[in-house]
């Protein structure tokens, strides 16, 4: 199979970013933005000053508002929030053409439904051909090609060989995976987890604590993940520790900052006002309580997470409850 032409759906941060990669390694690509200043912006400036401001796009890259545009490309990279994902590809479906693999790049597990994006995907284009993109790449990093890697898995080896090649640009690299379930979780989780980080570092509660929460909540991460049906050692890997790691070790991280201003003090509603991009972690907290209770999976540091931003409990009464928590063998 070859790929010529690449249709990105979702133009904030991330999508742009990944436009310009596609658009580096040669692909035509049309950009699907849903504001019409983010059109106007790209047409006229080739910057999206919305949501990556300063980054000049790369002449492969086109932009539309119309969704309908994108039917005749080889190749979709779906990167919407996690919980437009179903609507978005459901007014997708009607132009989709069969055969045509699309890439999931959002990191999340639907409120409501407790299911991944591959299964959202299922359901709103069934039949259709999938792979999942995750793994620790900030989007600031990756548009101005700065060294990156990715997990790209899917089911079809074959199929994911051939995604591997064609999305590799300068910069770039990504690592070939068969487990769609592992490296999901990770993506979706990872983001909870940060808020939790963000949370330590905003109480001054040191770099002691900060890698204890990491460690503590990769074993969450893994436990989950292999009770959805994923595995261990995908979990290991770049779209699990590894994009646990950077979500976690910078502010730069939409999640990490959420949690930054909720440990010195703010609201939810305070952290929140004036935010254009979405926090998926603040999305998916609720989902991820849920969908652990309903496997039976101890999650405590997520459990935490899902109750503050709820305004189920304050930050203090949650540390006290993690450090008074029952002494236990270390294991996952």
């Amino acid at each position: 199979m070859e790929f010529r032409s690449a249709g990105v759906i979702g133009a904030g941060a991330w999508g742009t970013a990944l436009a310009q990669v596609t658009g580096w390694a040669g692909l035509d690509t049309l950009l699907q933005a849903r504001e019409p200043e983010v059109v106007e912006s790209i047409r006229e400036r080739r910057i999206n000053e919305a949501f990556l401001p300063g980054v000049v796009l790369d002449d492969h890259v086109n932009v539309t508002a119309d969704i309908a545009d994108l039917a005749a490309c080889d190749l979709i990279l779906a990167v919407p929030p996690a919980q437009h994902l179903r609507s978005v590809m459901t007014a997708f479906a009607a132009h989709y053409r069969p055969g045509t693999p699309i890439v999931l790049c959002s990191k999340g597990i639907e409120r409501g439904s407790l299911k991944l994006m591959t299964d959202v995907l299922a359901e709103s284009i069934p039949g259709a051909t999938v792979a999942v993109l995750s793994g620790p790449s900030f989007a600031a990093d990756v548009s101005r090609g700065l060294p990156t890697a990715v997990t790209l898995a899917c089911a079809d080896a074959a199929l994911g060989e051939e995604l591997m090649w064609t999305l590799s640009a300068p910069g770039f690299r990504p690592y070939l995976a068969t487990d769609l379930i592992g490296a999901e979780a990770g993506g979706a989780l990872k983001n909870v987890l940060a808020i939790a980080c963000g949370i330590v570092e905003g109480r001054g509660l040191g770099k002691s604590a900060h890698a204890a929460l990491i460690t503590r909540g990769f074993a969450e991460m893994t436990r989950l993940a292999v009770a959805l049906g994923g595995e261990a050692e995908t979990v290991a890997g770049l779209c699990g520790l590894g994009d646990l790691v950077l979500t976690c070790s910078s502010p730069q991280s939409r999640n990490m900052s959420l949690g930054l201003a909720l440990g010195q003090g703010q609201t939810v509603e305070q952290a929140l006002a004036g935010k254009r991009s979405v926090a998926e972690g603040y999305e998916s907290a609720p989902a991820v309580r849920d969908l652990a209770r309903k496997l039976g999976v101890e999650t405590p540091i997520c459990e935490a997470v899902a109750a503050v931003l709820a305004g189920e409990t304050t930050v203090d009464v949650v540390i006290d409850g993690l450090l008074s928590r029952p002494l236990k063998v270390e294991r996952n």
